[in-house]
């Protein structure tokens, strides 16, 4: 298992552990996390904080070449929001634990020249099964159904 995903894994148990969505992320640059997050939607009351954009914010402000020569490691497929921020930063990879569960915008990642990479991580597809038979309610707010 990737070190890099295990701890986008481990984001992701302490924000089911926290009553909310089990979904986290980390960024990478030079084979270091410089920033790491989960989903706090729930937790802070927030409209966007989702594991991307929670990890994005904790590696605080950057240079443009520092993004663009980092890895995004998340454990769910992003979402239109997160890709979007994704592509304004211009980071180039994207490291993706499952998308089973949900497809986000990876062809559209992949069609702007992001690289892409699904692993299939059963713990993260399992942990989100999980919470969406206890909470199929916030699952679709997460996702805007």
């Amino acid at each position: 298992m990737d070190k890099f995903m295990e701890a986008a894994f481990e984001e992701a148990k302490k924000g089911y552990e926290e009553g909310g969505i089990p979904i986290g992320s980390v960024l990478v640059h030079d084979g270091k996390i410089i920033g790491r997050g989960h989903n706090k939607r729930v937790q802070k009351g927030s409209v966007i904080l989702h594991g991307e954009m929670d990890a994005l914010e904790n590696a605080g402000r950057l240079s443009a070449k520092i993004y663009q020569e980092c890895t995004l490691y998340t454990t769910l497929s992003p979402c239109p929001m997160c890709s979007g921020t994704i592509l304004l930063y211009g980071i180039p990879r994207v490291v993706i634990a499952e998308n089973k569960t949900f497809m986000g915008e990876e062809e559209l990642l992949s069609s702007r020249g992001v690289k892409v990479l699904v692993t299939h991580h059963e713990g993260c597809y399992q942990l989100m099964q999980q919470f969406i038979k206890e909470k199929p309610g916030l699952w679709n707010e997460d996702i805007g159904v």
